[in-house]
C-alpha cells in the first residue's frame, strides 16, 4: 500500500507534533512555556443587587394552596410599589423540609428583583416587608432569599 502525503498534510502534522510537544520539551529543560496573552474580558452594565425570593403555595395548616392570581394580587400591591423598576416572576416546583421535618412539594414562585449597590440597605428593608407580609398573608413558615452580586446593562 502507499501512501502520498502532500507537503499541507506533511505541515499540518508537523505542527501538530510541535504543538504536543512544546510543553514538555519547556517542563524538560526547566523553563516556562511562554504566557498566551489573552484580553481581559469586557466589563458591561452597572453594579447591581440581585435578590431572588423562594415563595411556596401550600400551607402548612392544610388550608388550599395560594392561587395564580392570589399571587399576581399579593405582587401588585407588596412588591411593585416597592420595585417599580421591574422583576422578574417565574414558575416552577420546588420542596423544603418543614419545621416538623415534613419535606414538601409544591408549586412555587421566584421572584427576582436587581437594584442598584447605592440602594440595597433601603431596598433590604423592603425586601424584608414583603417576606413577612407573604408569611403573614399565606400561613407560610418561611420566605427563601438569596442575594447575589450581579453587572447588569438595560
Amino acid at each position: 500500500m502507499t501512501v502520498h502525503i502532500t507537503r499541507d498534510r506533511a505541515a499540518f502534522a508537523l505542527a501538530g507534533v510541535l504543538l504536543t510537544a512544546a510543553p514538555a520539551a519547556y517542563a524538560h529543560l526547566g523553563a516556562r512555556p511562554p504566557a498566551q496573552e489573552s484580553a481581559p474580558a469586557p466589563t458591561r452594565g452597572t453594579e447591581y443587587v440581585e435578590t431572588r425570593l423562594f415563595f411556596g403555595t401550600e400551607r402548612p395548616d392544610g388550608g388550599p394552596a395560594v392561587t395564580e392570581r392570589q399571587f399576581g394580587d399579593f405582587v401588585d400591591k407588596e412588591v411593585t410599589p416597592g420595585f417599580p423598576g421591574g422583576l422578574t416572576v417565574l414558575t416552577g416546583r420546588g420542596q423544603w423540609r418543614d419545621t416538623t421535618g415534613t419535606i414538601e412539594k409544591e408549586r412555587s414562585y421566584q421572584l427576582i428583583l436587581l437594584y442598584p449597590v447605592k440602594q440595597a440597605a433601603v431596598r433590604d428593608r423592603r425586601i424584608e416587608r414583603v417576606r413577612r407580609a407573604y408569611e403573614k398573608a399565606f400561613a407560610q413558615e418561611s420566605v427563601g432569599r438569596v442575594d447575589d452580586r450581579a453587572r447588569a446593562d438595560f
